[in-house]
């Protein structure tokens, strides 16, 4: 609802044209680029907080809602899941963080406050705590891919490929 009446406040004939919702074949970086986050990139940031404070950012601890997630998904509920956490989510969290939200506070503050206030954000709408340094530095790759292309094309892509490579890591653990 808030990103319809943004969009007609500022008179755009859509949702597309007011947040930058284009694709262009450059934005096909995002999928290695997401992959890549999801493999190294977390990897790496966690490895020191895990030997800092290994009760509390273990693996276990850090995927349990992946896992959770999958492990009670069976049947058509797998689709699903695939559905919201690789497609819904990445478009609804890119439109709303990157559209809306980065657009907003990077036109206001400039892109080095703007852009990690939203991954910030974006990590703490998240509520697990645990999460929220990997999903920070999401966020700033996320924002990083909208101030590259000055589109959301390709964060998205990068969304989606970070979330489908997560849930197929967490598919294979099992």
């Amino acid at each position: 609802v808030a990103l319809h009446l943004a969009a007609k406040r500022i008179e755009a004939p859509s949702l597309a044209a007011a947040f930058g919702l284009k694709f262009r074949a450059i934005d096909l970086v995002g999928v290695p680029l997401g992959v890549l986050t999801q493999v190294a990139v977390l990897p790496a940031l966690y490895w020191p907080l895990h030997h800092l404070w290994p009760a509390t950012f273990n693996d276990d601890k850090v995927q349990q809602r992946a896992r959770e997630l999958w492990q009670h998904a069976h049947g058509a509920g797998v689709l699903l899941l695939i559905a919201v956490v690789v497609v819904g989510a990445p478009l609804v969290e890119e439109l709303v963080y990157r559209g809306l939200l980065h657009g907003s506070f990077v036109a206001a503050w400039g892109a080095r406050l703007g852009m990690p206030f939203v991954a910030l954000w974006f990590a703490g709408v998240h509520f697990q705590p645990v999460e929220t340094p990997g999903l920070f530095v999401v966020g700033l790759v996320l924002g990083g891919t909208v101030l590259f292309s000055k589109r959301l094309g390709m964060g998205v892509l990068t969304h989606m490929a970070f979330n489908a490579t997560g849930l197929v890591m967490v598919a294979m653990a099992r």
